[in-house]
């Protein structure tokens, strides 16, 4: 099993006055997450959706279906401006940003920075509740270099968490070999 990413180029937002792009996380239908991808690539929004192949059987063959790491959910990165958010809200498939009050929460780049090394790296991830506690630790050495996440342990077996606050989910893999150092 491999991991896989879609990553899409974005409008230009350029100008004097023009903020700084940030991530959102966005909200979408049910199994809807690749179709809002597909449309924000076509409209020229960048976006991020990270996902992971896995093998399917059926009872009469195999293959190797791509899943998102968080159903029901996107990454786009705009400017923080009213116009954008209308442009990505419009996108079919799309429910709404996620934030509180109404309001997106901007994702800090590094979170986002973490999930696209662990994809782009091949990295096998599993799903994981939230974790509420635990130790920080980074990945100090090798492709991971700096990677920041929790320590947790699970049936004997030390895994790291990589989370995305806003949205409340993570992902986790297995750490043996890495060196680690406490943050």
């Amino acid at each position: 099993m491999s991991s896989a990413v879609q990553l899409v180029s974005a409008i230009p937002q350029s100008g004097p006055l023009a903020e700084p792009p940030q991530w959102y996380a966005i909200r979408t239908r049910s199994r809807f997450e690749k179709k809002v991808a597909a449309e924000l690539e076509h409209r020229g929004i960048e976006s991020f959706l990270p996902v992971q192949q896995q093998v399917r059987k059926w009872s009469d063959r195999r293959k190797l279906v791509s899943f998102p790491l968080f159903p029901g959910y996107a990454f786009v990165r705009i400017a923080p401006v009213p116009r954008m958010r209308v442009l990505v809200a419009s996108v079919p498939g799309v429910v709404s940003f996620v934030g509180t009050h109404h309001r997106p929460m901007a994702i800090p780049a590094g979170e986002i920075e973490h999930i696209q090394t662990l994809v782009l790296n091949n990295i096998q991830v599993t799903g994981e509740p939230f974790p509420r506690i635990g130790q920080r630790v980074r990945i100090s050495g090798g492709v991971l270099d700096g990677l920041e996440g929790v320590l947790v342990g699970t049936r004997g077996e030390r895994r790291f968490v990589v989370s995305v606050c806003t949205i409340e989910r993570s992902i986790s893999f297995c750490i043996e070999g890495y060196e680690l150092e406490a943050i």
